[in-house]
Formats: C-alpha cells, structure tokens, sequence
C-alpha cells in the first residue's frame, strides 16, 4: 500500500514537472532540446505515410463499395466481429430481373429469350465483381489497415514516449541551472545522466521503428501491384463476359437498326436482317411519281420525307432508315435516279427512293 502512494506520488510529481515545462517551452521560457534532422526526417516521412495510407484507404473502399450505407453496414459488422450478410449485387439484381422478364415473355420467342442470356451474363459480371472486392479487401486493404492499426500505433506510442523523455531531460536541465548547493548540484547531475540515458535510449528506439517505414513501403508496393493484377484479371473476365454474349445476341433476328452506329464500326452489333429488295416492294407511291418529286430533283431544292421500310446502310456513304421517321431529302446533281440524299441530323448519306414518301 505504502510503495503504491509512493508511486503515485511520484509519476505526479514527473507529470507536473512535464506540464511546467512544457507551458514554459510555449511561452518561450525555458529551453528545449531539439530532435536531430535524420530523426526529424523520419518522423515526417511517417506521418506522411499515414495520412496518404488512410486518404487510400478510404477511396479504395468507396470504389469497391460505392453506396456509403452499405460501407457504414459493414464496418459496424467487423466492428462487432459478425459475419457481413450475403446479398446480392446491382449486376445480380439486373440479372434477375431480366431473367424473370425474359421467362414471362417466353423463351422461346426471340425478345425473352435475349433477355434470360443477358440476365446470365449480368450474374456472371455481379459474381466477378464480388471475387475482385474479395480480393482487393483481402490482398490491398487489409495490409494497409494492418500498417494503421498495428505498426504505425506502435510508431505513435513510441514516439509519445521520446516526447516524455525530452521533456524529462529539459526539466532536469533546468533544475541543473538552478541548483546552487553542493549537495543539490550534486543530485540535478545525476538526475541529468538518467535522463540523458533514457531519452537516447528512446531517441534509438524511435529511429529504428521509423527506419521500418522503408520496408512498409515495399510491401505497399507489392500490395499495390497486386491490386493491379486483380484489377486487370477482373475487366478481362468482364470483357469477354460481355464479348460471349455479343455473339449470343448476334444470332437473334431484330427489326431495329442502330441508326446511330457510325459506319464502318469496327464494334460488335446486332445483327439485323435486311429490308427486302426494291423489286419485291411495293410500287412507289403516286406522290413520288408527282411534280414534286421531279420539281425536287430539277430545282435541287430540300423536302420533308416519311420512311416506309426500315433500311440498313450498306456502305458508309448510305443513311440507315427507321420505319416512321421523318427525314430530310434533297437531289444531288449527277446522283442515281432510284436515290435521294437523306439527312437526320449531322448524318447524311444516300437514300432508296423506294423507302420514302415525299411529304407535302
């Protein structure tokens, strides 16, 4: 009981000592020894090391994990060392839905059964996407969060440690000039050389943890490659997820055109059969065969059209055509008698005659 008091005593009386001179350091009354510039150096460079690790961190887990609630769900289950729920992700979800759609639809029609092969596709991109956060968490994040948590608290209690015992040895400098007895002189130089001791002493220790920041930053550095190599295996698996299901789709008749595909695409599409030829059409109609179409062609001028028959572009100097859509048409001078210029927009390109009726 007597050595407890004794020892409370006596780490009141070493924090009152640490607080005084601290307060007198602040107010520019009393000297303060200061760290060596290698060890300066290293300080730095560790705090730099920790702010950069958590800003990383943090945009990392948003990036795998964009929803906030979701993030916020997860770090309260490990906080209470519980397993994360199992659910399902955006990709899975779509999945699902287009899956269901597609069996309401029917299977076997050419609509519902590109929706069940879509829905599959986006299952597979959703069980990718959960493998790469799996990994990233297991292969980035947590050495990252090992190093916060673990190595750099240990830095931080160290070094807590070395400002003690500076302020330690400053207040026994301080007591060494204020000492005139020969006796109390005699005991503030022998508290100096303990203090002294002991504040090298953890100056050392300090510097060594520091020193380890180097190794920390190879094994980031291994930690980062690895995070690469995920990334780049997991968008290869999804592209050619996506490539498969491109040919998939390749193989399903479609009355619609991608008018807006630029032509000579060099990108997968579609496929889409193409309008009958103009012999087996219809003949044109009686307003193609008025004045105005021959006033258009001999004057040049520009005229509103409707499309009849949906029309694939077969060369990139030819417009593809939707049925029901009201283009621009004009003649140009030296151009086939079966085609017109057709304009939608800023594209523009040949049009069958046949596929149009001149509007008034």
């Amino acid at each position: 009981m007597e050595f407890n008091v004794r020892r409370l005593a006596a780490d009141a009386g070493t924090f009152l000592s640490r607080a005084v001179q601290l307060t007198e350091e602040t107010f520019g009354q009393a000297e303060k020894t200061e760290l060596d510039a290698h060890l300066e150096t290293l300080l730095i460079r560790a705090e730099s090391t920790k702010h950069w690790t958590e800003k990383i961190m943090k945009q990392t887990e948003v990036v795998l994990q964009p929803n906030p609630n979701v993030r916020m769900e997860e770090f309260l289950y490990e906080k209470l060392d519980k397993k994360v729920p199992t659910r399902a992700n955006n990709h899975e979800l779509l999945g699902e839905c287009m899956i269901d759609s597609g069996h309401e639809f029917g299977p076997g029609t050419a609509y519902g059964s590109a929706l069940v092969k879509c829905g599959e596709t986006e299952k597979l991109l959703g069980s990718a996407e959960k493998e790469f956060i799996h990994s990233s968490a297991i292969n980035f994040l947590t050495p990252f969060r090992n190093f916060i948590e673990g190595d750099f608290k240990t830095i931080s209690k160290e070094r807590k440690l070395l400002q003690n015992k500076r302020l330690d040895l400053d207040a026994a400098k301080n007591r060494m000039k204020k000492a005139r007895m020969a006796d109390a002189r005699s005991a503030a130089e022998t508290e100096l050389r303990i203090a002294q001791s002991e504040f090298d002493r953890q100056a050392e220790i300090t510097r060594l943890l520091l020193e380890g920041i180097g190794s920390t930053h190879a094994h980031h550095l291994r930690c980062l490659n690895d995070f690469v190599d995920a990334q780049a295996a997991y968008y290869a698996q999804c592209y050619q997820y996506m490539v498969n299901l491109q040919k998939q789709l390749g193989s399903f008749p479609s009355t619609f055109s991608n008018n807006n595909q630029p032509a000579g695409s060099s990108s997968a599409s579609v496929s889409v059969p193409s309008a009958p030829p103009a012999a087996s059409l219809p003949a044109p109609p009686p307003s193609q065969t008025s004045p105005a179409l021959n006033e258009l062609r001999s004057t040049s001028g520009i005229r509103k059209a409707r499309v009849l028959y949906d029309y694939d572009a077969a060369s990139s100097s030819e417009l593809s055509l939707l049925a029901d859509e009201v283009i621009t048409v004009s003649s140009v001078p030296g151009m086939d008698s079966d085609w017109l210029m057709g304009q939608r927009g800023n594209q523009k390109g040949k049009v069958p005659i046949t596929y149009l009726e001149l509007l008034n």
